[in-house]
């Protein structure tokens, strides 16, 4: 087989038991990889209904047909789980050195179940499986657990992913670390945390065979080429009024150019770095003033940012810093703080629940993130995610919860962003900007941005099938708009590495089927109609300030898009998907 292992690994943690499994063509060829293989073997292995703290609820590592390759910014594998942060699916991407590690493993998927008695972690190098004894890393960071194991293993050369303390404590939002990245969204980390499972190291002594290495070898040369170039430009918010401040209170924040990534570049010296196989380099490192580095990029700097109203660029270096640190995804972790602090200011906590969280309080907020980690006083609330402490709270604590489906939202304003807006609302995997792009069409000029329709639908639609795409071939997004054609083009491309014929029709069917297969995950578990919806601030509220002043979002104009968007799809008026799509889509035997 090119281009995939054709095989998974599966460890049983509780019996300390491990076997391989064979990974069918035909399942391959329907989902591809990353995202797509992860939701299908997701139907597989989690029975219906599972606790997402559950022994029985599967971790999921899956590669993809382009990792491996000389392809520029393909070393991205992706983590699947069902969340506990929202009981729907968690689907995050994480890149660098680990992605090709397990590949080089021989693996297409890894995919854990069980819980340990103590803390363990798995060490695989290429055949050999062991389960070994990890007390020693427990309090660890991600780091420090990393260089533990290669000394322990006297390898330099493995590769780590790895829990902080917050996944240890099964904070809901905690992530898994590898090469200083994150698989971020959705609380992966505290679903590997309530397995025991510290870290996960590879070595891989395999390769990845390509059906046309020529081929592959041309087209790799273009995409360097192409990756060089303006196409993967970044946009600015805040000028458009969609940058949201405050917990949302507002859409500008005054002291944005501050935070703006030309201040930092010119007052905290950084460097530019890349993931492995990757020529587009867009990471900065910035230096803080205690001389340590730290990796910031856009939503990290809004969420522990305008949204928690903190304007000194050193105090987002040292929240993004004590993030990484403990293993926190820093979107869940600005919006839960910056829930707390309204309900504060509006006086909706107890005297022993407040923690000088105000809008504005570096200092709070420091010494708050430790405190989420490590389940310390009303920290332990916190760490349940803003939806869950809202209902701890109660009162009108809910209003200022920014979530959909418990996961908090992105650093988009959705009231100045209608198409976002409907993207945010409707996403399998919750507040997501990752799954559709929709924002792109907003900033393209081709829509009205403050106007709401229900021909946004479609527009969504396109988005989420495109991502589903890149996010199962794997390639990385700030690459898209290196192609003219998108689905024929990466049609040639998985045809040059698998051998496969396939056609811009059969990969963009491919795009549907994976969106589709993550609804139908949502939909067994629980989901109903209600949960495609936005927060109640964003429905009640016009923006106060800014360019996009008076801007507003009203439940029917949401409603209108929603069901614009449920015809886009060919589903039915309330969301759930008819029998005659799923088998036009060939999926009902992936989901059995």
């Amino acid at each position: 087989m090119y281009g995939f292992q054709g095989r998974l690994l599966h460890v049983d943690l509780t019996k300390k038991a491990h076997h391989w499994l064979s990974l069918e063509e035909s399942r391959l060829r329907a989902v591809l990889g990353g995202i797509g293989l992860g939701t299908s073997l997701l139907h597989d292995f989690a029975p219906p209904g599972v606790e997402p703290f559950s022994p029985a609820n599967p971790l999921i590592f899956a590669s993809a047909p382009l990792v491996g390759t000389e392809l520029t910014t393909t070393a991205k594998y992706a983590v699947v789980t069902k969340s506990p942060l929202t009981g729907f699916i968690a689907d995050s991407l994480s890149s660098s050195f680990f992605a090709l590690e397990l590949k080089r493993a021989g693996l297409d998927a890894l995919v854990i179940t069980g819980r340990a008695s103590s803390v363990v972690y798995v060490f695989i190098e290429n055949e050999k499986v062991e389960v070994r004894e990890g007390e020693n890393l427990r309090g660890k960071s991600p780091a420090e657990t990393e260089a533990l194991i290669r000394s322990e293993l006297e390898d330099a050369d493995l590769r780590v992913a790895a829990i902080g303390q917050a996944g240890e404590n099964r904070v809901r939002f905690a992530t898994i670390s590898n090469d200083g990245r994150q698989a971020g969204r959705g609380g992966v980390g505290a679903v590997m945390g309530s397995k025991n499972l510290k870290a996960i190291a590879l070595r891989g002594r395999g390769g990845v065979r390509v059906a046309d290495p020529r081929g592959v070898d041309a087209i790799a040369e273009s995409m360097r080429r192409l990756s060089l170039g303006p196409v993967t430009a970044k946009y600015v918010f805040n000028r458009l009024g969609a940058l949201p401040t405050r917990n949302f209170l507002q859409s500008t924040f005054d002291h944005a150019e501050a935070l703006s990534g030309e201040s930092l570049t010119e007052n905290n010296f950084s460097r530019r770095q890349g993931c492995a196989s990757c020529t587009i380099r867009c990471e900065r490192l910035f230096k803080s003033l205690t001389g340590e580095e730290q990796r910031l990029e856009y939503e990290s700097l809004y969420a522990l940012g305008p949204l928690c109203g903190i304007e000194d660029p050193e105090v987002v270096l040292q929240a993004a810093h004590l993030c990484d640190l403990y293993g926190l995804d820093t979107i869940s972790t600005g919006g839960t703080l910056a829930w707390a602090m309204e309900c504060t200011e509006k006086g909706l906590l107890r005297e022993d629940r407040d923690l000088g969280l105000r809008f504005g309080r570096a200092d709070a907020i420091l010494a708050t993130i430790p405190a989420i980690a490590k389940r310390s006083g009303f920290g332990s609330i916190l760490a349940e995610g803003s939806r869950r402490a809202a209902l701890r709270v109660g009162k009108d604590a809910m209003h200022w919860a920014m979530h959909v489906k418990g996961l908090e939202l992105p650093g988009y304003e959705p009231r100045s962003l209608k198409t976002m807006a409907l993207g945010l609302a409707v996403s399998p995997r919750g507040a997501c900007h990752n799954r559709s792009g929709a924002y792109e069409a907003d900033f393209s000029g081709q829509v009205d941005r403050l106007s709401a329709d229900p021909g946004r639908g479609a527009l969504v639609v396109a988005g989420e099938d495109f991502a589903a795409v890149l996010d199962s071939l794997i390639i990385c997004k700030f690459l898209r708009k290196c192609f003219t054609d998108f689905y024929t083009e990466a049609a040639n491309l998985l045809e040059r590495v698998t051998g496969w014929p396939c056609s811009g029709v059969e990969l963009r069917r491919v795009g549907e089927r994976v969106c589709t297969l993550r609804k139908l995950f949502n939909i067994r578990e629980g989901w109903q109609p209600e949960d495609d919806w936005l927060p109640q601030r964003l429905l009640s509220e016009a923006l106060p300030t800014g360019v996009a002043r008076g801007a507003s979002l009203t439940p029917s104009e949401l409603r209108e898009m929603i069901q614009g968007y449920y015809r886009a799809r060919e589903w039915d008026e309330d969301g759930f998907i008819p029998g005659k799509k799923i088998t036009e889509l060939g999926i009902q035997p992936l989901s059995q």
